[in-house]
């Protein structure tokens, strides 16, 4: 026990080793900044040193992705995450504040689109490529902040601005757009106002009969969570902006839908509910996920308890994204 002590008092003050690995990342020594910058962190973690394991580790991943070295930068944002999860470090605005700071360095690069020859093709698969592995780091080290912030202290869903955060990333680097992740953790998040210019914004370059699935998709899912008060903002902020934009709002029965059912779940009317679900059933049949949803509801409003215990298979995909 006598001997643990001195190799534990032999760890330098962090402000030191930040300098230092910040010259390296200066020199372009990006591989060897990166091992040291697990090295030396373990050590700290080891030492029980934990607000100065975080203060070489944000400062490595935001150095990292400032340099565009995205895979080292988002693996030392994990480790970063990682570590307040070890530290048992609550949940708190200065701790989200350093996540934003991370976050908002990830780089953010629109994918070219025009294809001319061969140089274009193959410079668009390298973009591809890239904005993937974007992606996925930001992806990875957002979620497990969402994770560790349920855990220690925000909401049992994870901090609602880190949802937000997560959402406009995929939305903005996704090189194959799946806006049902997307929509999932907008109606996580605070800002329904974003939420409605997004789907705006996709609603003008998607493909045809795909601009109603995803609002119809986002009210439900803001209804799943039993927020009503959320998903009638969504449909009027939506048609606002629509309207401000001079575009048109998609007119289909499964509008015509949303529409009657954010009406009736003003009120105590299980049998008009049913009614609806019955009456737009070849609509809802569109997207297979819309009955799960409509489920939730269900028992969200009304009380019904589910007849298949099987059911909540869509929910738990989504658990993973």
């Amino acid at each position: 026990m006598s001997r643990e002590k001195p190799r534990r008092a032999t760890l330098p003050p962090v402000q030191e080793n930040i300098d230092k690995l910040e010259k390296l990342i200066n020199e372009g020594n990006f591989y060897g900044a990166q091992q040291m910058y697990k090295s030396i962190s373990a050590r700290y973690v080891s030492a029980q040193r934990y607000s100065e394991a975080l203060d070489l580790l944000h400062s490595g991943a935001c150095l990292q992705l400032k340099h565009g070295q995205v895979t080292c930068g988002a693996e030392l944002a994990v480790l970063f995450v990682e570590t307040l999860v070890k530290g048992k470090i609550p949940y708190d605005e200065d701790i989200l504040d350093r996540v934003r700071k991370i976050y908002k360095v990830f780089p953010q690069i629109p994918v070219p689109s025009n294809l001319a020859d061969d140089d274009d093709v193959q410079e668009l698969a390298e973009a591809l490529g890239a904005a993937k592995t974007r992606l996925e780091g930001c992806s990875s080290f957002l979620r497990a902040a969402i994770k560790w912030s349920a855990e220690f202290g925000a909401h049992r869903n994870g901090d609602p601005q880190l949802h937000a955060m997560l959402a406009e990333y995929i939305y903005s680097e996704s090189p194959e757009l799946d806006m049902a992740k997307v929509s999932y953790h907008f109606v996580r998040g605070n800002n329904p106002k974003k939420f409605a210019s997004t789907l705006v914004n996709f609603m003008s370059k998607c493909y045809p009969d795909e601009d109603d699935i995803a609002i119809v998709r986002a009210v439900l899912m803001y209804l799943s969570m039993g927020n009503l008060r959320d998903a009638n903002y969504l449909m009027d902020e939506l048609k606002r902006q629509v309207e401000s934009k001079e575009l048109e709002f998609p007119q289909s029965d499964l509008i015509q839908f949303i529409t009657f059912l954010l009406l009736t779940l003003e009120r105590d009317a299980l049998p008009l509910f049913n009614m609806l679900r019955m009456n737009y059933k070849s609509s809802i049949d569109r997207e297979p996920a819309f009955n799960e949803l409509l489920d939730n509801i269900a028992e969200k409003f009304y009380g019904v308890q589910r007849r298949n215990p099987l059911q909540g298979m869509f929910g738990d995909l989504f658990k993973m994204m």
